[in-house]
């Protein structure tokens, strides 16, 4: 379990400020990365002092890589590794054709808080669930999170034991969540032995759907956070 726990449950606001702050610096690193650690920054002086201290360990390993070099750690971390995968249904599922079902699931759940994801963005990556949690629905984007326990143990296990710089944002994340029950830690300790399923198959029918009965719905865009430096 992640070494990092709230002693108490966390507010509305401070469970904002690490979702959205996580999603800030989890996303590919570019040149706005300074403007967005700077913004995170101003926001975890309100978080407790151990969770706060997490996010800032990855902070400082960010801010003291140069940019060319952290993205190339960025491709060959979350590109390039099974177990450090950033789509949620990667754990359980792999590039099979159950993930197309579960993307589906996905996309649902936004629709039902009336939000249209851009079809360029698959519904699971762990950025786009964070700011959906902070931003739009936090009980449905943390059930989304819960859903796939497994898969985010799994990453925030495989990031700390490669002392990675994002190590301590998905530590952060984990900490927000309750205490693994048996069940989950008995599926964690599987996804680690075998690993995401291998068989791969065209996704190319599931990634973008299509929902005719929800086209008409009325939907939002994500608002912003309740600190500035959302991303666009």
């Amino acid at each position: 379990m992640s070494r990092v726990r709230a002693k108490s449950a966390l507010t509305s606001h401070q469970l904002t400020i690490v979702w959205q702050s996580v999603s800030l610096l989890l996303d590919y690193p570019d040149e706005e990365l300074p403007g967005r650690i700077a913004l995170v920054r101003s926001a975890m002086w309100e978080l407790p002092p151990a969770l706060g201290g997490t996010m800032r360990e990855s902070v400082e390993q960010l801010e003291a890589t140069p940019l060319a070099g952290l993205q190339a750690k960025y491709v060959e971390t979350f590109d390039n590794r099974r177990r450090c995968n950033l789509f949620l249904t990667y754990f359980a599922h792999g590039d099979t054709r159950k993930r197309g079902v579960a993307l589906l699931r996905f996309k649902q759940v936004y629709l039902r808080a009336g939000f249209m994801l851009d079809d360029a963005e698959l519904p699971d990556h762990l950025c786009v669930v964070l700011e959906f949690a902070a931003t739009v629905d936090r009980e449905l984007g943390r059930g989304l999170m819960l859903d796939h326990r497994a898969g985010l143990e799994l990453l925030r296990l495989s990031l700390r034991d490669m002392a990675s710089p994002w190590a301590g944002l998905v530590e952060a994340v984990t900490a927000t969540l309750p205490p693994l029950r048996g069940d989950e830690r008995d599926a964690v300790s599987r996804l680690a032995a075998e690993g995401p399923p291998e068989e791969e198959v065209g996704l190319a029918p599931f990634a973008n759907p299509r929902f005719s009965p929800a086209a008409s719905r009325e939907t939002t865009t994500l608002p912003m956070p309740t600190f500035p430096g959302a991303r666009t």
